[in-house]
């Protein structure tokens, strides 16, 4: 997960060849590997801000759903400090990893839920 108030953008192409800038929404581990899940960047509110992130109160409640994309997470074989993320393309572990974050999506919403 990014630090509170960072963002960790990146520049990917979709199956179209169109530039998409995604968000790191947070890493995790399965079976020793690690993953990315990846989100569609936000775009910030006429305010300026993000609102959850502000005493705003921006008009626009109807929150757009936003894709998620997981990835396997490889060190770059050019340099050790880069990482590339990889298209899970094993059906089976695909759906095995969006039972694990829709798992940790709803175990932080619980706790959110709780404070």
């Amino acid at each position: 997960m990014t630090a509170e108030g960072a963002e960790d953008l990146i520049e990917g192409v979709d199956d179209e060849g169109n530039k998409v800038l995604l968000q790191v929404v947070r890493y995790f581990f399965y079976n020793g590997e690690e993953y990315v899940v990846l989100g569609d960047a936000q775009q910030e509110d006429e305010c300026g801000c993000h609102c959850e992130e502000c005493e705003a109160s921006c008009e626009d409640d109807d929150e757009e759903p936003v894709n998620l994309y997981i990835m396997k997470v490889v060190d770059s074989k050019d340099d050790e400090d880069t990482e590339e993320f990889v298209p899970v393309e094993d059906e089976d572990l695909l759906e095995k990893l969006i039972e694990v974050v829709q798992t940790d999506f709803e175990k932080e919403e619980e706790l959110d839920d709780n404070e």
